[in-house]
C-alpha cells in the first residue's frame, strides 16, 4: 500500500496533498465502475539526473478516446496532460522510476445507474519499481475465467469496473500456483494476460493475438512489434492463438507498461522451448530497456524528459 500521504497529486484541477484528494463515498464510479484509467511509466536516469516518460502523450490521447466509451470527455489535451504530469513529478522531486495513474470517472454523488453527464479526472504519481519480478522467467497458467467481450465491456478500454475480471483471473491464478494468469476470450482463443499483453514464438515467426481476440490495444505491446520489426527484422504477425498452442510454441512473453517485458518459461506446469528465457524474448527485452532509457537514438520520440527542459530554461 502506498502510505506516503503527503506525496502531491493532481484533483479538481490543483495539485493537492494524496491525503486531501477525497471523494463522497456515494460517487457513481465507485458503485458502477463507470471509469477509465491509464498507466504510465517514467524511468529515472541518475547519470543524467533526468526522468523519462515514455510515450506519455500516446497514454494521454489512448486514454482520451477510451474515454469516448462512456460519455466522458477529459478537459485538457494530450499535450497538456503531459506538462501538468512533468509538473507533477518536479513538484514531488521524483529521483526514482514512477508509475503514473490517470483516473478520469462520474463523479456524480447519487444512487442511480443512469450518468448525468457529470465527470471529473485525477493524475497521481508514484515511485514504482518493478512490478511482476521475471529475471528468471515467470510460470503462467490459463483460468477459467473468460475475458470480458468486446459486446459487453470493451476490453481495449481500460475501463474500471471491466478489472474485476483481471481481479478475479489473477486470484485464481494465484491460488494454482501460478505467478500471471492467461486468460482466454469467449471464442476458446487466447486473449491475453490479467493485465498484459501476450506474445508467442512458434516457426520463427513473433505472433500475438489481434485487437478483435478482446484485448488491450497496448502501447508497450505496439513498441515490441516495432522493435521487432526493426531491430530484429522479424516477421510479426497478428492472429488467433489457441490455448494448445501454448504448449508446443518456443518461446512465450507478457508486455505491458507495468509488466514491461516479462518471459514466460512455464505455462500450465509445461516447460516452455528449453524452459528457459528465449533468444528472442530476451533480445527484446533488452531492447525495450535501453529504447526507454534514451539509449537508442531512433526511440529518442518515445520519451519525455521532464528536468532538463527547466533546468535549460532557467540558464537560457
Amino acid at each position: 500500500m502506498f502510505e506516503n500521504s503527503e506525496v502531491l497529486v493532481y484533483f479538481e484541477n490543483q495539485f493537492v496533498a494524496l491525503k486531501d484528494a477525497k471523494i463522497n463515498i456515494l460517487t457513481h464510479a465507485l458503485h458502477y465502475g463507470t471509469g477509465v484509467f491509464e498507466g504510465i511509466r517514467g524511468y529515472w536516469i541518475a547519470e543524467e539526473e533526468e526522468l523519462f516518460l515514455v510515450r506519455c502523450e500516446e497514454h494521454y490521447r489512448r486514454w482520451k478516446a477510451n474515454c469516448r466509451i462512456l460519455n466522458i470527455d477529459p478537459p485538457k489535451s494530450a499535450e497538456e496532460l503531459t506538462e501538468i504530469t512533468a509538473e507533477l513529478v518536479r513538484l514531488n522531486h521524483f529521483r526514482t522510476d514512477v508509475y503514473v495513474r490517470p483516473l478520469s470517472y462520474m463523479s456524480s454523488a447519487r444512487i442511480g445507474v443512469r450518468p448525468d453527464g457529470h465527470s471529473s479526472f485525477a493524475l497521481v504519481a508514484v515511485p514504482f519499481g518493478v512490478y511482476l519480478e521475471s529475471t528468471k522467467g515467470i510460470h503462467a497458467g490459463v483460468v477459467s475465467w473468460r475475458r470480458v467481450d468486446d459486446g459487453a465491456i470493451p476490453a481495449r478500454g481500460k475501463i474500471c469496473g471491466a478489472y474485476v475480471n483481471s481481479v478475479l483471473a489473477t486470484t485464481e491464478a494465484h491460488a494454482n500456483g501460478f505467478d500471471e494468469a492467461i486468460i482466454l476470450n469467449q471464442n476458446g482463443h487466447v486473449a491475453e494476460g490479467a493485465t498484459c499483453n501476450l506474445f508467442m514464438v512458434r516457426n520463427g515467426k513473433i505472433i500475438t493475438p489481434p485487437p478483435s481476440d478482446n484485448i488491450l490495444e497496448g502501447l508497450t505491446r505496439a513498441c515490441i512489434i516495432d522493435l521487432a520489426r526493426r531491430e530484429l527484422h522479424m516477421e510479426v504477425v497478428e492472429r488467433s492463438i489457441d490455448r494448445s498452442e501454448l504448449y508446443i510454441c518456443d518461446e512465450l512473453f507478457l508486455t505491458g507498461t507495468a509488466v514491461e517485458v516479462a518471459p514466460i518459461t512455464m505455462v500450465d506446469h509445461r516447460q516452455v522451448g528449453h524452459g528457459q528465457i528465449g533468444f528472442l524474448t530476451g533480445k527484446l527485452r533488452e531492447l525495450y530497456f535501453q529504447a526507454t532509457r534514451g539509449r537508442i537514438a531512433d526511440y529518442q520520440a518515445w520519451l519525455h524528459p521532464v528536468y532538463q527542459p527547466v533546468l535549460a530554461a532557467l540558464r537560457s
